[in-house]
C-alpha cells in the first residue's frame, strides 16, 4: 500500500493521473508551470460549467450547499457530516476523504434508502470519460460508509431550445459501468499516491498522448527535432506514434516505397529542395477566384446556457462578420459589422450581409464554417432565407486550391490561414493585434454583448475596436494570399 506520504489525491488530480502519471506529477509539484496555466477560453469553460453546476442545483429543492473553500478540508467534512445528520435532502458539493482521496460530489440526493451520486456536465450527452469521474467519487463514499445505490451523469439536453421548449437536463444512469470500473480503482489510486510521492516519473510518450484529447505536456515531452514526423501533413500524434513505432522518427526517415498522398509527397519535395513549390495547375485553380470577388469571415458566440431563442445548449450564433471586396478594376472595400447589446443579433446581421454581398460574383472563405453560419442563419431568419442561399451559393473554398497547388517549407505541415500566411506574405501577421486567436474572439464577444453592460464605455470601445480589427485581419489575410497566389501562377 502506497497511501503515506504528505501528498494526496483529488478528483481532478486523479482523473490527471488515469491520463498520463507524469502530468500529474507535474500538477502536484509544480503547479505553476507554464503548461499547466489556463487560457483565457479554457476559463472561461470552466465559468460556464460553473454556471450549469448552479442551474442543476436548482432541480433539487431544499438541497444544502456545501459552501466553504476546498482548501479548508476539515470544515468542508465537518459541514457535510452535519447535513447529513440532520437529514438534508440533497446535499451540493459534499465532500468526502478516504484511501487518500479527496472529493467534492456534485449533487449527493437520498433516494431509496440510499444516495443518488449525481455528477454535473456542461456536455450534451454522456461520455466515456465521465465513467472514471463518478467511479472515483464512489469508491470515495463507500469508503466513507455512503450507500451510494444510483450513479447518474446529469447533463445538458441536446434537444432543449431556449426559453421552453424541454429541459435544460437530462439524467443517465451509469450504475453498471461505474460498479463494473471501482474494482480497479484500488490498485490505480495506490500507483497514483506512490507517483506523487516519489520523485516523478520517467517520461515516456505513447498511446496515452493521443488518448488525453489536448495535452498540455506534448511540447515537453514528445522530441523537439526538425522536421519531426508529426509535422507531415494530416498526420496526428496517433499516426505519429504509430510512425515512430516503426522506427520512422522524421520526415526524411520515411521509407521510400511508403505510400503518402499528393500533398505529403509535394511537401517532402519543398523540404528537400529547400524551397517552394507551385505545381502548374494553379492558375486554372485561381479562375473561379475572378470578377467581383468577396472574402467573408464570421466571429460566433456559442454559450452552454442558451440565452436567445431557439438556440439549445452550445448553440453557435454568428454575432460579427467582416467582407472585405475586390471589383475587377482592382479596388477593394471592406465592410465589418458586430452585435451591439444583449439581444439576439441573428436578424440584424443578417440584413447587414445580404446588403454587403450583394454586388458579388464569388465569396472566398476559408474553411466550410462560413456555410454552416450562413445556413444556421437561414433557419434562424426564415424571412432572408432566400437571399442567404443566393449568398451560400457564391462561397468558394480557398484552402483546397492552395493544398493541391502550393507548398513552402514554412507550412509545417499545416494549411491553416495562420501557418500559410506568414511564408507567402510575411509582412502580414496577427502578432500585432490585442486579439489573435478565434477562441479568444469568441468568448469575448460574448462578455460584450451579455455582460456589456457592466463594462466601462471606454472598455466596451476598446473591446469593440480590438473585435473588428482581429476579424478584419482574417479576410484581409485571404485578400493577400489570393494576391500572392495570383503572382505564383503568373510566374
Amino acid at each position: 500500500m502506497a497511501r503515506a506520504g504528505p501528498h494526496r489525491l483529488s478528483k481532478s488530480r486523479f482523473l490527471t493521473g488515469c491520463k498520463c502519471h507524469g502530468l500529474l506529477w507535474l500538477m502536484v509539484h509544480e503547479p505553476e508551470a507554464p503548461e499547466l496555466q489556463p487560457d483565457e477560453p479554457l476559463l472561461d469553460r470552466f465559468e460556464q460549467g460553473r454556471q450549469v453546476g448552479e442551474v442543476a442545483r436548482t432541480r433539487f429543492p431544499d438541497g444544502v450547499l456545501i459552501d466553504l473553500p476546498h482548501n479548508e478540508l476539515e470544515g468542508r467534512l465537518a459541514a457535510t457530516a452535519a447535513a447529513l445528520a440532520c437529514g438534508a435532502p440533497a446535499i451540493f458539493e459534499a465532500s468526502f476523504m478516504a484511501d487518500g482521496v479527496f472529493v467534492a460530489v456534485d449533487v449527493l440526493e437520498r433516494a431509496n434508502g440510499g444516495f443518488n451520486l449525481i455528477e454535473v456536465k456542461s456536455s450534451t450527452s454522456q461520455e466515456d470519460k465521465h465513467i472514471p469521474d463518478a467511479a472515483i467519487q464512489t469508491h470515495v463514499l463507500r469508503r466513507s460508509g455512503i450507500d451510494v445505490v444510483r450513479v447518474e451523469i446529469m447533463h445538458l439536453n441536446n434537444e432543449y431550445r431556449h426559453p421552453d421548449v424541454g429541459d435544460l437536463f437530462q439524467r443517465t444512469d451509469v450504475t453498471p459501468q461505474v460498479e463494473q470500473l471501482l474494482p480497479l480503482l484500488p490498485d490505480e489510486i495506490d500507483r497514483q499516491l506512490s507517483v506523487i510521492n516519489g520523485p516523478g516519473p520517467e517520461t515516456v510518450i505513447g498511446p496515452r498522448c493521443f488518448h488525453s484529447g489536448d495535452c498540455p505536456l506534448v511540447g515537453r515531452c514528445w522530441p523537439d527535432v526538425s522536421d519531426h514526423i508529426r509535422t507531415l501533413y494530416n498526420v496526428g500524434l496517433k499516426t505519429a506514434w504509430k510512425y515512430m513505432q516503426a522506427g520512422v522518427h522524421t520526415i526524411w526517415d520515411i521509407p521510400p516505397d511508403r505510400r503518402l498522398s499528393a500533398t505529403q509527397r509535394r511537401q517532402l519535395r519543398a523540404l528537400k529542395e529547400g524551397t517552394m513549390i507551385v505545381e502548374p495547375g494553379l492558375a486554372k485553380a485561381l479562375e473561379p477566384f475572378s470578377g467581383r470577388l468577396g472574402y467573408l469571415d464570421f466571429e460566433t458566440v456559442s454559450r452552454a446556457i442558451p440565452v436567445w431563442p431557439s438556440l439549445a445548449p452550445w448553440g453557435r450564433v454568428p454575432a460579427q462578420f467582416s467582407y472585405h471586396e475586390e471589383s475587377p478594376d482592382g479596388s477593394i472595400s471592406h465592410v465589418g459589422w458586430l452585435a451591439e447589446g444583449p439581444d439576439d443579433p441573428r436578424p440584424a446581421l443578417a440584413e447587414a450581409l445580404v446588403d454587403a454581398c450583394a454586388g458579388a460574383d464569388r465569396i472566398v472563405t476559408y474553411t466550410t464554417f462560413e456555410r454552416d453560419c450562413i445556413r444556421d442563419l437561414e433557419a434562424s431568419v426564415p424571412d432572408l432565407a432566400g437571399p442567404l442561399r443566393k449568398i451560400e451559393a457564391k462561397l468558394i473554398d480557398l484552402p483546397p486550391v492552395i493544398r493541391k497547388n502550393v507548398y513552402h517549407p514554412g507550412f509545417k505541415g499545416s494549411f491553416s490561414i495562420k501557418n500559410v500566411l506568414n511564408p507567402l506574405v510575411p509582412e502580414l501577421a496577427y502578432e500585432d493585434l490585442a486579439i489573435d486567436d478565434g477562441k479568444v474572439a469568441s468568448m469575448e464577444i460574448a462578455r460584450l454583448l451579455i455582460a456589456g453592460d457592466t463594462m466601462l464605455p471606454e472598455e466596451r470601445q476598446r473591446l469593440r475596436h480590438d473585435l473588428l480589427e482581429y476579424c478584419k485581419r482574417d479576410t484581409w489575410a485571404m485578400v493577400m494570399v489570393v494576391k500572392k497566389l495570383r503572382e505564383l501562377a503568373a510566374s
